[in-house]
Formats: C-alpha cells, sequence, structure tokens
C-alpha cells in the first residue's frame, strides 16, 4: 500500500496462512513463512523519514491440494488473518539510504477440512516478525530496498493439531525490491525473497529452502492506480529430516489476479488485490483476496 509522497515499504515476511501436520507435503504444512501476494503497489519504494502502521486483511480459500496423495481428495482450507505492521524510517544514513525498521503482529483463524482424515478450526497468534536494518535508496524513477525478514516461532502450535496458526521454526528471509515509477504513472514493482528454514524440532522436519517473488504492474491515474499482479513461488531444496518420510519433496506455485490502490489527503493508502492460484504443485490451490490500509502516524 502507498504511504505518503508516493512511497511504499518493501513487503514484510508474513505468517504461513496454514498449516497441516501432514509429512506428504512440500515445506511442512504445504507452507511457507510468508504470505504470498501481500504486496505491490511502489513495494520498493521507502517512504520519508516517520512513522507509519500498516494493516494487512486477507482471506484465503482452496478445495485442492495439488497432490497425487488419495489423502488429499476432500480437502479444504479457509483462511482469514489481519497483520498490524509497525514502521519506522530514521533520517540516518548507511550507504547513502535511509535506515528503516519494522514489526508486526498477526492474528489468523484456520480452518482445515481432510474428510475422513478429520476437520479442524484454531485461531490465535501468529509468529513475531521483525526486520532490523531495512535500506532504501532512490534515483529518479527507480526505487530499491534490501533487508532481512526474521521470524520467529512465538505463534500457537501444536503438533498433534491438524490446523496451526506458528510455523514452530525460524526462518531468516534475506530480501531486494525494486520499483519503477515514470512521469506518465506507469510502475513496475517487484519484491524477491529467498527462505532460509531451520528445523522444527517437535517434528524432526526441516522445510527446504524458498525462493518467491511478489509483483505488480500498473497504471496510476491521480489518486488511484490499477494493475495486475500476483507471485511466483518455487521452493528450490527439498525437504528433510526425521520427520520428512517422503524425501526430496518440491513446491511451486503462480498467482494473477487485478489490483487496484487510492491514496487519500492525509496519508491514507487502500490497496485491495485478488489473485487466482495456478501452476500449482504439492500445495493447496485456491483463492487469495486482500484489503490493505496504511497510515502514517
Amino acid at each position: 500500500m502507498r504511504i505518503p509522497s508516493q512511497h511504499h515499504l518493501i513487503a514484510p515476511g508474513l505468517l504461513c496462512l496454514l498449516a497441516l501436520t501432514q509429512n506428504a507435503l512440500a515445506t511442512e504444512g504445504g507452507g511457507g513463512a510468508y504470505a504470498n501476494g501481500s504486496e505491490g503497489f511502489m513495494t520498493g519504494a521507502l517512504p520519508p523519514p516517520g512513522t507509519y502502521l500498516v494493516s494487512y486483511n486477507t482471506y484465503y480459500t482452496a478445495n485442492k491440494f495439488a497432490n497425487d496423495n488419495p489423502a488429499f481428495d476432500d480437502f479444504e482450507v479457509n483462511t482469514a488473518a489481519t497483520i498490524l505492521r509497525a514502521i519506522h524510517v530514521t533520517d540516518k544514513k548507511i550507504l547513502g539510504g535511509n535506515w528503516a525498521m519494522h514489526a508486526f503482529l498477526v492474528a489468523a483463524d484456520v480452518d482445515v477440512d481432510l474428510g475422513a482424515g478429520g476437520r479442524q478450526n484454531r485461531a490465535g497468534m501468529g509468529d513475531f516478525i521483525f526486520d532490523p536494518l531495512a535500506i532504501g535508496w532512490h534515483s529518479g524513477n527507480w526505487h530499491w530496498i534490501v533487508g532481512m525478514d526474521i521470524y520467529l516461532p512465538t505463534g500457537r502450535y501444536d503438533k498433534n493439531e491438524l490446523a496451526n496458526i506458528g510455523r514452530n521454526y525460524v526462518t531468516l528471509e534475506p530480501l531486494f525490491a525494486f520499483t519503477y515509477r515514470n512521469e506518465a504513472g506507469y510502475e513496475f514493482s517487484m519484491k524477491t525473497m529467498f527462505d532460509h528454514n531451520y528445523e522444527n524440532r517437535d517434528t524432526n522436519y526441516r522445510s527446504g529452502n524458498e525462493v518467491h517473488a511478489d509483483f505488480v504492474a500498473a497504471k496510476h491515474f491521480g489518486n488511484w492506480g490499477v494493475g495486475i499482479g500476483g507471485y511466483a513461488y518455487r521452493q528450490v531444496s527439498g525437504d528433510s529430516g526425521e520427520g520428512a518420510v517422503l524425501g526430496d519433496f518440491k513446491g511451486r506455485a503462480m498467482a494473477l489476479g487485478p489490483q487496484f490502490t487510492y491514496s487519500m489527503t492525509g496519508g491514507l493508502n487502500i490497496q485491495g488485490r485478488y489473485q487466482h492460484e495456478f501452476d500449482v504443485q504439492n500445495r493447496p490451490e485456491g483463492d487469495k483476496f486482500w484489503l490493505n490500509i496504511a497510515i502514517s502516524l
């Protein structure tokens, strides 16, 4: 979402939107720590020095798991989540760019239905995410940011449950985001991330490393912007550990859909997006809806 001066922070690493205790998935639970598709417009442009608050509100629904295992023939998941993100951009310079930091609080409600395999609904707080050192630069129509989000296993988790809010392992996520926006209002933004996952000690399962990117191509008209965006996801190393009984499983996914943004006087920005998933392997395949709100404090 855009915040004052038409600049926008990098996307946070957010909680996994669902987690299932099944060994036949690529990455434990069939999802990663980051909520793919959460960012779009101006994601590579750091805002001016100041403090900002962002509310990410999402709903995800899927009734298909892209896997040949018959255990998932009756699969269905529905997840609603709100993520509050506090951002502080300083006027201090590092390598010529502004130093920024951010942190997140997450609340989610997850409903998982495996048919004969059982059904469960759980709600609670997700994992704590923070980045103490993000740096952003500007040069004409170009803007870019580097940083590393850190995910700590503080969310609600029980290895014996079907639905979990937390992941129960640490993830380190270095990232690079850029935005190009010209005087005519044409924009292309992308944020690329690499997730290095550590072992879940409760299950002796280590999810493979992941590469993923959020992106949007858009046109701005005054306070409005419209575009097409989504995400690309690929697991680059297989799962491992005693709990990964099926060995070197890997997941992938793509998603596309329309997006809009609207900025109001006083620093309020609203973004909406819809994303339909396709080309999915070893993960849930469904649809995501986002309504994100940003304000300057």
